[in-house]
C-alpha cells in the first residue's frame, strides 16, 4: 500500500513571526519549505530552510528540487525596511519570479499577503472599504507604490493563469507578540506620537488569528481578493489608551511640519508615508472573507491591548 504523498508547500519571509506562526500550525500535516531573502532561520530539522533572493537562479533549484503544490507567500518587506529599490526589487521583481516559476512548474495552490494600506488614507474614503475599492495608494505616496504594484502583480496573473488558484488576503493592523511592524512598534511604546485633532477608526488583528486565517485560506482553493478585518475598530488615540501609552500630540498642519518632526526626531514607528493613515480612517470590510473560508477572530481588542499594556518597551 502506498502512503498518500502530503502537500509540499513552499512559504516565503520565513525570518517573520507571521510566517513562523503559519509554518507551526502546518507542519503536522504538510512537507514544508521555508525561504527569506534577508536571513536563514532554522525551524526544526524537518523544514529545509534557506536564504535565497528570489531573483537569484539557485531559487529555480528549489522548485525543481520539492516539486511543490503550493506557495504561500508572506515575504512581503515593509516600506520600512530596506531601500526603496530595494525594496522594490523584493517585493516587485521578487514576486514576479515567484509567480512565474509558479505557473512553470504547475503550482496549483497560492497564497499572496497583500496590505490594507494599498487603499490608502483620504478623507473621503467609504465607511466601510469592500474589495472592489480602487487602489489610491500609489498616487499618494511613492513608499506604497511597491505595495499596490506587488498587489496588481498577483491579480494578474490570478486572471491569467486560473490554475494557480491565487488568493490575495489584504489584512488591517497585524499585531501581536513578535510583529515588527509600524503599529505594534507604537502599541508597544511608552510614549506614542499623535496628531493634534484627529483619532482615526482603526481595526487590529492579533497575529493569532491571522496565521489562522491563512490556514483556512489554504485549505479552501477559492480564487479572489479578500480583506481580512475583525468587525469592530476603535479610535487609534484610544487605542494608545488602553495600551498605556502616553500620547504626544504633533502639530498636523501644515502637512510638512509631522512629517519634518517625524523625520528629525527618527520616529520609525511614525513614518512619514504612513502619515495620512493617522489622519483619515481606513476600515475595511471582512465580510466577504468570514463567509468564505468560516473565519471568526477568537482574540479580542482587549486581549490585544492587555499584551502591549503588560509589555511596555524601555524608551
Amino acid at each position: 500500500m502506498t502512503t498518500k504523498r502530503r502537500p509540499h508547500i513552499l512559504v516565503t519571509g520565513a525570518a517573520g513571526a507571521l510566517a513562523q506562526q503559519v509554518i507551526s500550525r502546518l507542519r503536522e500535516t504538510c512537507d514544508l519549505v521555508a525561504v527569506d531573502f534577508r536571513e536563514q532561520v532554522y525551524l526544526g530539522d524537518d523544514i529545509p530552510s534557506y536564504c535565497i533572493d528570489f531573483n537569484k537562479r539557485v531559487f529555480e533549484d528549489l522548485f525543481r528540487r520539492y516539486q511543490f503544490d503550493g506557495v504561500i507567500h508572506l515575504g512581503r518587506i515593509l516600506s520600512s525596511q530596506l531601500t526603496r529599490m530595494r525594496r522594490y526589487n523584493a517585493n516587485v521583481l521578487g514576486t514576479q519570479k515567484l509567480l512565474d516559476l509558479s505557473q512553470k512548474y504547475g503550482i496549483r495552490r497560492v497564497i499572496v499577503l497583500s496590505t490594507y494600506h494599498v487603499y490608502g488614507a483620504v478623507a473621503y474614503n467609504p465607511a466601510l472599504i469592500d474589495e472592489s475599492a480602487p487602489l489610491k495608494s500609489a498616487g499618494l505616496s511613492a513608499d506604497l507604490v511597491d505595495s499596490v504594484e506587488l498587489e496588481n502583480l498577483a491579480n494578474i496573473y490570478l486572471w491569467r493563469y486560473p490554475e494557480l488558484n491565487i488568493t490575495i488576503l489584504r489584512p488591517c493592523n497585524i499585531v501581536g507578540p513578535g510583529v515588527r511592524n509600524s503599529m505594534s512598534s507604537l502599541l508597544g511604546s511608552s510614549r506614542a506620537p499623535v496628531l493634534a485633532g484627529f483619532s482615526p477608526m482603526m481595526q487590529f488583528i492579533h497575529i493569532d488569528d491571522m496565521a489562522d486565517a491563512i490556514v483556512l485560506a489554504w485549505n479552501k482553493p477559492v480564487k479572489g481578493v479578500f480583506n481580512v478585518a475583525p468587525q469592530d475598530w476603535v479610535a487609534y488615540q484610544q487605542a494608545l489608551k488602553l495600551c498605556g501609552c502616553q500620547r504626544i500630540p504633533l502639530p498636523s498642519i501644515p502637512p510638512v511640519v509631522p512629517k519634518a518632526i517625524s523625520r528629525i526626531l527618527n520616529l520609525r514607528s511614525f513614518p512619514t508615508y504612513l502619515m495620512a493613515f493617522f489622519k483619515y480612517p481606513v476600515v475595511i470590510d471582512g465580510r466577504a472573507f468570514a463567509r468564505e473560508f468560516g473565519f471568526t477572530p477568537k482574540r479580542q481588542l482587549t486581549d490585544i491591548f492587555r499584551y502591549y499594556q503588560d509589555n511596555k518597551r524601555p524608551v
